[in-house]
């Protein structure tokens, strides 16, 4: 098997998280306190179902989130969930509120200031949202040894990450834990920081850098590499954003080397699934969906309306949690791909660097709507 450590060694794992820790629990305070802006919002418009659920969340968990990107799949009621470095727990509680009171959120960490805040504000949210007991727990723990840190096999529906896996200095262990505790079918979703280089080893080196989210990234290469050889099927991208560093003394550090902000979603799929091409209908029953579901860069399914997949979307659909919000039809091998009446999906880019600059999101978006306001509803 090939080398799972990727293209370049990475620094010493306890050397590494001991700086992660001191940089989020001790030295940042607040998301401002970034010296940077790796951490941007998402390029796509944020849903006004996730926008609501948003402006419940706690006003100190929210200034202490630094994520990138938003990490909230769709189709999750019911579902067991997974937060890989949680923070303070702002997508815990948000999706908190979309798995109802029969879904379960946990939150894994391993800075104990950040889930001092997560667990601070649990009672809380849960009279807020009007559940008897809460669907929520945080977990410390590191994301490379999920096992070590309580979490059994075969065990979520869907694991999230928001700008952490960066931070790892072992990005296959993260990804071969994650594909270990998921159910068949399963989902890693996730966003995070890109390279469009590996990061030479002085710069990995930096600790500022690091805690920045832009010295850690991984090369997007490497990642779809990874990923496929720890067993996930081929990585689909979300959306992409183009990072701006925004301090002059970190682009000097970085010369050439230029950075996104991109979400994928990967599935643990069942050995010998079948890829058969097919046509496939969405029934628009996912809450919020209810017109059109966006599943990747690629694929967007308007309610009722017949779209041709390839066999690797259709293996996924089939055999994950949205087999029962589709109706599908197998194309036989001889069936030309024509016809007026089906829906094509677009043309993607492989590279998240020129999904980006299709989107046009080479500037900053606005992060309005992401952070409780003084006339918006929060515990308080």
């Amino acid at each position: 098997m090939a080398d799972m450590k990727g293209a370049h060694s990475e620094p010493a794992a306890t050397d590494v998280h001991d700086t992660v820790k001191e940089y989020y629990g001790k030295i940042l305070k607040q998301s401002s306190d970034l010296k940077s802006n790796a951490c941007v919002p998402s390029a796509k418009p944020i849903p006004v179902y996730i926008r609501k659920a948003l402006t419940e969340v706690h006003p100190e968990v929210t200034a202490k989130y630094y994520g990138c990107g938003l990490a909230v799949p769709e189709c999750v009621e019911g579902c067991r969930i997974l937060d890989l470095g949680c923070g303070s727990g702002r997508d815990c509680y948000v999706l908190s509120q979309l798995v109802g009171k029969n879904g379960h959120v946990t939150g894994l960490d391993m800075t104990e200031d950040q889930l001092e805040v997560a667990r601070k504000y649990i009672d809380c949210h849960m009279e807020t949202f009007g559940y008897k007991k809460p669907n929520v727990d945080f977990v410390q723990g590191y994301i490379e040894s999920l096992r070590e840190a309580g979490l059994e096999e075969n065990s979520y529906d869907i694991i999230i990450s928001n700008c952490v896996v960066n931070l790892s200095p072992d990005k296959a262990s993260v990804l071969r834990e994650a594909y270990n505790v998921l159910k068949d079918g399963g989902e890693l979703y996730f966003s995070d920081v890109y390279s469009n280089a590996p990061i030479s080893e002085s710069l990995r080196a930096n600790k500022v850098l690091w805690g920045e989210c832009l010295s850690g990234a991984l090369w997007w290469e490497d990642l779809v590499r990874l990923a496929e050889e720890v067993g996930f099927c081929k990585p689909r991208l979300v959306t992409a954003s183009l990072i701006s560093v925004g301090n002059e003394e970190l682009e000097k550090l970085l010369g050439d080397y230029k950075f996104v902000s991109a979400t994928y979603r990967l599935f643990k799929l069942p050995k010998n699934s079948k890829k058969e091409r097919c046509l496939v209908m969405y029934d628009g029953n996912i809450t919020g969906l209810e017109k059109e579901f966006e599943f990747d860069a690629q694929y967007s399914f308007k309610v009722n309306e017949v779209m041709e997949v390839d066999g690797d979307v259709a293996n996924i659909l089939k055999n994950s949690r949205f087999a029962e919000e589709f109706t599908f039809q197998i194309l036989a091998q001889s069936s030309t791909t024509s016809g007026s009446c089906r829906a094509k999906p677009k043309v993607m880019p492989v590279s998240p660097f020129e999904l980006a600059e299709q989107l046009g999101s080479a500037s900053v978006v606005p992060s309005t709507g992401l952070c409780c306001g003084p006339q918006e509803s929060c515990c308080m």
